[in-house]
């Protein structure tokens, strides 16, 4: 029986890893070193959206259930993978198309994936309309995941489409990289930082083939 793949789709954390305008990057510098103290230990400060991550509703919706509080049976399970050749902004229509299989967690591959490879942020990547967004909650997706930094985009909307997700209480997962990942079905797990408050986390994000 050969091994099921497992897919690391998680960005790496490296200075000069593009983020959101105005938000903090990525940076490490050692506290201690073996040449001072005989050990090294870093020091790392970052954005709480920076890198692959995960939004609590607390992000965009006041008194909302933060990171710590998100319900693991949601961020671990059944996913599936479907690829968009949309330019700008998926659609309800272009939703309406798709078989989501039953499924509650759904990863969105587009051509934000290869955007990673410019190493500066992108103003111009593909994002959810509000109806698109409004749609996935009517169909009772609990998981959302897109291949780039926001599920809104960066111009109009960003706002909007955060609020509908957030408040009827998908997880948006952002900032991952399929480039590698054929769509299909697979175990997700998605594991943000235990931040008590966090309106949203860091994450390591896996897919395994089923």
């Amino acid at each position: 029986m050969s091994q099921r793949k497992l897919y690391d789709i998680s960005i790496e954390l490296r200075p000069g890893l593009p983020v959101w305008p105005g938000d903090p990057g990525f940076k490490r510098a050692l506290y201690a070193s073996f040449e001072k103290a005989g050990y090294d230990v870093s020091m790392i400060t970052m954005g709480s959206h920076t890198g692959s991550h995960v939004d609590a509703p607390a992000h965009f919706i006041e008194g909302g259930a933060t990171v710590d509080m998100l319900p693991l049976d949601i961020l671990v399970g059944k996913a599936v993978v479907l690829e968009l050749g949309v330019e700008k902004e998926i659609t309800r229509s272009d939703l309406e198309t798709l078989d989501f299989g039953g499924n509650i967690r759904v990863l969105f591959k587009t051509r934000n994936s290869s955007l990673w490879e410019l190493g500066e942020f992108t103003p111009d990547f593909v994002s959810f309309a509000p109806g698109a967004a409004q749609y996935l909650v009517d169909k009772g997706i609990k998981l959302v995941g897109i291949d780039y930094l926001s599920v809104g985009g960066f111009y109009e909307g960003g706002e909007y489409v955060h609020r509908i997700f957030l408040g009827n209480g998908v997880v948006v997962v952002e900032s991952v990289n399929l480039s590698d990942v054929p769509p299909g079905i697979y175990e997700l797990m998605c594991l943000p930082l235990r931040i008590i408050g966090g309106e949203g986390a860091p994450a390591r994000v896996l897919l395994k083939e089923v």
